[in-house]
This record gives C-alpha cells, structure tokens and sequence, in this order.
C-alpha cells in the first residue's frame, strides 16, 4: 500500500511541476501591466512601490507552491524509505 501511495505522489508530483510552469507564464502575464504601470507614472516611489507589492505577490504565488511541492516529495520519499525495510 505505502509504495502505491508513494507512486501516487511522485506522479501527481511531476504533474504539478507542469502546473507550476504554467503559473510562471501566468506571473509573467501578470507582471507586464504592472513594469508598463510603472513607465506610465513617471517612476514616483508611490508607482515603484506599488510595483513591488504586486511583484512580490506574483512572486510569492509562484515560490510557495514550489517550496510546498518540495517538502511534500521529500515527505514521501522519506517515507517509502522508512517502510521500504520492513518489506525486503
């Protein structure tokens, strides 16, 4: 059961890999209205600062789930490790 279930997540692992490429393309689609906001506003700070907020939450929506993909891959394999003797 634990190798089916280990299995299961690497799979649905390297689907989410997919997912995370398309949420880059979806950041960059979100970051050129804001870099053209920006030139549009002279370059005040309040524009750059702006700017960087919606960066940095495009950013952040695209490195949390990378993050969170990795330590769900590690957990898995750290578990199939564990169970892997007890079987052999």
């Amino acid at each position: 059961m634990s190798v089916t279930l280990s299995t299961f997540l690497a799979g649905l692992l390297k689907v989410g890999w997919l997912a995370i490429i398309f949420n880059e393309v979806r950041g960059v689609i979100l970051a050129v209205p804001v870099l053209y906001g920006m030139y549009q506003a002279g370059g005040s700070a309040m524009a750059i600062w702006l700017g960087f907020c919606s960066l940095a939450g495009i950013a952040l929506s695209v490195i949390v789930p990378m993050i969170a993909a990795k330590k769900l891959e590690r957990y898995a394999q750290a578990k199939l490790a564990e169970r892997q003797p007890a079987t052999a």
